[in-house]
């Protein structure tokens, strides 16, 4: 996927977060047996891994050269986890929150760095029943990382409002399309990413922290955007988890061609505009509550603009991206969503009609559950 001589390879890696339910009770597994996890990391080759809660399991991809190999190794990873988990009667969902288990009655997953981040953040971090998407990016080098991480951030909004899977918390609507990230701003060091000049700066503001005792390594920098301190990449971290494999891919795919128009623009000797995290955040805190039915601010225009004008735009700008990068077909994906709506959307949707049938909130939102379990699973 490399872009010309000595330009980034825009390899991809996709990080996705799962929630494991009781196929017969709907809610979170608190405790599932060891072997499950030992099965799923056996046949996952180190591509499954357990989470900060025992009820959470994250897959991640292979370095991928294409959306085709990203697109395989998802299918693969989410295969292995629903199968070994239909073993024993449990099922994943690829949801940001469950439709209505408590964090109060989960058990943390006993490894060194979890405990350390429950003992140092306290409630904020034993709240994390959360799951998210996170998109590596290659970008081998240090200074075009941090210059492409202060021209993407304009566009985060852009990426959460179309993954949204989020709307409920312990049983109840939230009115937002994208609670989890009302959870995972608690934490230091969440949101919008800060603006630097250089990646020399980048690394002075982390030696502070690390020089003070308040950080380890950059890893514990979570902002919605961030150079990976593990890989030279450029990792993006606004998403909710896609329910729909179809959604990851898309959203991967448009994510990677959003960057490459920018590097080509800077190529060019043109760049995006920056605008400030004030501004940002605005949109950030918009797509978080509607997703995409309301509109985002055009920054440059200064006035809220329908969602489909900007997706639209969006898409004409990386349309040359798409092409080069073979994954048009996946890229225009992103425009089906606006048509059958985000999992919140499917959420809501399958809870209301339930309701409406005579369904109590418990036996609605079981069905909501049972959705999850079924779209998760769809393609595979």
């Amino acid at each position: 996927m490399q872009m010309s001589s000595g330009g980034p390879k825009f390899t991809l890696g996709v990080e996705e977060e799962f929630l494991l339910v009781d196929r017969k009770t709907r809610a979170l597994v608190v405790d599932p047996p060891a072997s499950l996890m030992r099965e799923c990391e056996q046949r996952g080759g180190g591509q499954v891994t357990s989470e900060l809660l025992r009820s959470q399991i994250e897959i991640g991809t292979r370095v991928c050269c294409n959306m085709q190999e990203v697109r395989d190794d998802l299918r693969r990873l989410r295969r292995i986890i629903v199968e070994v988990a239909d073993d024993y009667g449990f099922a994943p969902i690829a949801a940001s929150t469950h439709p209505f288990s408590s964090w109060v009655d989960q058990k943390q997953t006993k490894k060194d760095r979890y405990l350390a981040l429950t003992d140092e953040m306290q409630g904020a971090a034993r709240r994390l029943l959360i799951c998210g998407m996170h998109v590596h990016v290659g970008i081998d080098d240090d200074e075009l990382r941090i210059d492409l991480m202060n021209q993407m951030s304009y566009f985060l909004p852009h990426l959460l409002a179309l993954s949204c899977s989020s709307p409920f918390w312990e049983g109840r609507d939230t009115g937002l399309k994208s609670y989890r990230l009302t959870v995972f701003d608690a934490l230091p060091r969440t949101g919008i990413p800060e603006r630097f000049a250089s990646f020399a700066e980048y690394q002075r503001h982390i030696r502070v922290l690390m020089d003070a005792g308040l950080i380890e390594d950059a890893t514990r920098i979570w902002w919605d955007l961030r150079p990976s301190a593990r890989y030279p990449t450029l990792e993006t971290r606004v998403m909710d988890v896609c329910t729909r494999l179809d959604d990851s891919v898309a959203l991967a795919a448009l994510l990677v061609c959003i960057l490459r128009m920018l590097y080509r623009l800077r190529t060019n000797n043109q760049r995006w505009r920056i605008y400030t995290p004030m501004l940002i955040r605005e949109n950030r805190w918009r797509a978080m509550r509607y997703s995409f039915d309301e509109g985002l601010i055009d920054l440059a225009k200064g006035r809220v603009v329908p969602y489909v004008d900007l997706l639209d735009e969006i898409l004409s700008l990386v349309a040359e991206d798409a092409e080069a990068l073979d994954c048009a077909s996946e890229v225009g994906r992103v425009r089906d969503i606006l048509v059958r709506g985000t999992s919140a959307h499917r959420q809501l949707k399958t809870f209301e009609i339930n309701q409406a049938s005579g369904a109590s909130p418990t036996e609605a939102l079981n069905a909501v559950v049972d959705a999850l379990i079924e779209d998760t699973a769809k393609g595979l």
